[in-house]
């Protein structure tokens, strides 16, 4: 029966036997904890034993795919996983260590009808967490994930005879295999890859090596103390560091990934990072000319100009703005049938033709190289000054407590609305619209905006802000934003700002 944190307390015999799962873990559409503060290692085989009863209830096959990343606890916990995954009478299928898009590419090579990926993605050494899902390409969301939570905060996983285990071999170089496939690069290309010393490491340099890209390494020795710094091209300080290195070796652009591979930052030849929501419209602006009147999805963390910028309206592509997160994203992308979808913390999801709807750093890593080829005569630094100019910030994220933030955020939801009702405005310009899907996004008159939600896996609100018209004109808006999260006296410091 599990129990909860309270009843039991690390360095403890009971740790050693007894479940201990903090409840604000099960989040969104991740189960995500510090390990072992806020879980245990029968935790996290009660965890595999509800995920297990899960599928029995759902009707689901009890097959699944398994996969760890490059951590040095994630082998202990993906062991207890599959315990108790077998426990509930499940046949797991491990592919061994992974990133996460591999994870999902096995569901599909494998044809298994669930995944579960051991990891803490890029949130830093000390947490672990599993990303799950039954119907491919699709992770499990909110509902699916509300319903675990239950099934395993109530000691109501299911023993059952049945559960199988086997090693999978070759599934790394079966996913490496479809991402390159047959493409060989037609003009020179040399570019920075940046791992972080994380998963990626092991799969990055050889996929750009086999489309004929000359690497220059950065940190792609496995190494998983993070010892430069942890592996997250949303930080700032990876970004620096990729441009430092474009810098130094005059490549053509620099290319990172996370810590479970799932996501791609940019830094351009220039040494300019680019946010991912503008490179999203680089690619957007490409591939809409080859597939004309596409819908592209972009989360409410992104860029507007999704939704303005000429050339898109050109060639009639159609903007939905949706919930950020990964599970939200991958569903609405498969929902609408959207060619792609982006995300400003650099998670894309590339449908068919061109990718199978889930998230991979290494897909949008293959497609940037082949929209370099087929612009032989352009740097990334033409693409990123042919956009129209935007003032962004990074995403900033002050601390809130897991247990307080959903209610903070709906508090400043209403305080922004009743603005926004009452004619306040926002950097001296009138409020024309909130958009309230995931947070609130507060647009201003000239399309400028302001946004405030809660992070779906860390104690923290998230915090963007966008002017096209002046650096000035960003810094006021998120001046004034601030200022109505402070009147929440629970939120705290930022992890950077501008």
């Amino acid at each position: 029966m599990t129990k909860p944190l309270n009843s039991v307390s690390p360095n403890t015999w009971e740790f050693l036997r007894d479940a201990m799962i903090t409840p604000t873990g099960f989040r969104e559409y991740d189960a995500r904890w510090q390990y072992p503060e806020q879980i245990n290692l029968p935790g996290i085989t009660a965890l595999g034993l509800g995920l297990g009863t899960q599928m029995h209830r759902r009707g689901i096959e009890p097959v699944i795919a398994v996969g760890n990343d490059y951590r040095d606890y994630s082998l202990s916990i993906k062991n207890a996983l599959i315990l108790g995954l077998m426990q509930a009478g499940i046949k797991v299928r491990d592919i061994g260590p992974a990133v996460s898009p591999m994870a999902y590419f096995s569901q599909f090579h494998l044809d298994a009808p669930a995944v579960a990926m051991v990891t803490a993605s890029h949130n830093p050494n000390g947490w672990t967490g599993v990303k799950m899902g039954f119907e491919r390409p699709l992770t499990h969301g909110p509902d699916e994930m509300a319903e675990l939570r239950d099934i395993v905060l109530n000691g109501e996983g299911e023993p059952r005879a049945g559960g199988a285990y086997e090693f999978v071999d070759g599934v790394r170089e079966a996913y490496i295999d479809d991402l390159v496939g047959d493409f060989k690069m037609t003009r020179k290309l040399k570019v920075v890859c940046a791992t972080g010393n994380g998963t990626a490491a092991a799969f990055a340099p050889e996929v750009f090596e086999r489309m004929g890209v000359e690497v220059v390494e950065s940190h792609n020795i496995l190494d998983y103390t993070f010892p430069h710094y942890n592996p997250n091209p949303e930080a700032m300080e990876m970004l620096h560091d990729m441009s430092d290195s474009v810098k130094a070796s005059g490549a053509d652009f620099a290319l990172g990934f996370d810590g479970d591979g799932d996501r791609c930052g940019v830094v351009d030849d220039e040494g300019e990072e680019i946010f991912a929501d503008k490179v999203g419209v680089i690619m957007a602006r490409d591939l809409s000319k080859l597939h004309p009147n596409s819908t592209f999805v972009a989360d409410v963390k992104s860029t507007g100009l999704f939704a303005s910028d000429p050339e898109l309206i050109a060639n009639g592509v159609k903007a939905d703005y949706w919930k950020t997160g990964h599970s939200h994203m991958k569903r609405r992308v498969k929902d609408i049938g959207a060619l792609a979808g982006f995300e400003k913390s650099g998670h894309y999801f590339l449908a068919e033709p061109i990718g199978r709807g889930y998230d991979c750093g290494l897909r949008v890593a293959v497609e940037i190289c082949k929209l370099m080829d087929r612009n032989p005569d352009m740097k990334m630094s033409d693409l990123r000054k042919a956009l129209p100019t935007t003032y962004a910030t990074p995403t900033m994220s002050p601390y809130c407590a897991d247990t307080e933030k959903y209610d903070v955020l709906a508090r400043l939801v209403d305080k922004l609305t009743d603005l926004a009702d009452q004619g306040g405005k926002i950097a001296g310009r009138d409020i024309a619209q909130v958009v309230t899907v995931n947070g609130a996004r507060v647009i201003l008159d000239n399309g400028a905006w302001g946004l405030v939600r809660a992070s779906s896996n860390t104690p923290n609100l998230v915090v963007v802000c966008e002017s096209p018209e002046s650096d000035a004109e960003m810094r006021a808006i998120f001046k004034d934003i601030d200022a109505v999260i402070r009147t929440e006296p629970s939120v705290g410091d930022y992890d950077q700002t501008i």
